[in-house]
């Protein structure tokens, strides 16, 4: 082999690694702004977290607060509603599970399951049906004392326990807790 020949053969094997590394670069450069578009946005973000004050909540009212787009009940129950969640048997219910990622996986739909703190007071809630969607109405009509989807007719109990109508599932519970005596954290 000559000299011209290897110097070719380099020459041209710097070439195909040059163009390589560079058409790297480019389809990197095209790809990210494909991939970084499926991020959430910065106003999505903004709300990852919420502080809620419960100062002013009384005994058996609520707040409703909008975390994540979706409405959040948060709700000071009175010792009769607190009495009346807790005395219904478990097996007895649609939906056994708890739908808190705050209990322990695979926790069951018992009341002290579903409740921020363990006398039972506070409840905080999804406040969308989870038949299609709707937003429950709070100390309506229902049959057990607690939310009332007239959409499709879900009854919920003082727990949130779905307990009547087409409603596969009980209302949601998010991510919650307690900062201090009157602040609770979503998110």
């Amino acid at each position: 082999m000559s000299h011209a020949e290897d110097h070719d053969s380099t020459r041209r094997d710097f070439l195909y690694y040059a163009t390589a590394g560079v058409g790297a670069v480019t389809a990197g450069a095209a790809v990210w702004p494909l991939v970084n578009q499926m991020n959430p946005s910065a106003d999505v973000q903004a709300l990852s977290t919420i502080r809620v004050d419960v100062s002013g909540v009384a005994v058996g009212t609520q707040l409703t607060v909008k975390y994540l787009g979706k409405p959040v009940f948060v709700r000071r129950r009175t010792q009769d509603e607190i009495d009346a969640a807790r005395a219904v048997n478990v097996s007895e219910l649609i939906d056994t599970t708890s739908e808190n990622p705050n209990a322990p996986a695979g926790a069951d739909a018992s009341d002290t399951n579903r409740t921020l703190d363990e006398a039972g007071e506070w409840l905080v809630m999804i406040g969308v049906c989870t038949h299609l969607g709707c937003v429950p109405i709070g100390n309506a009509s229902g049959d057990f004392g607690g939310w009332y989807c007239p959409c499709h007719g879900s009854h919920y109990d003082t727990a949130g326990r779905i307990r009547k109508g087409p409603a596969p599932q009980n209302l949601h519970i998010p991510v919650a807790e307690f900062v201090d005596d009157t602040t609770i954290k979503l998110g």
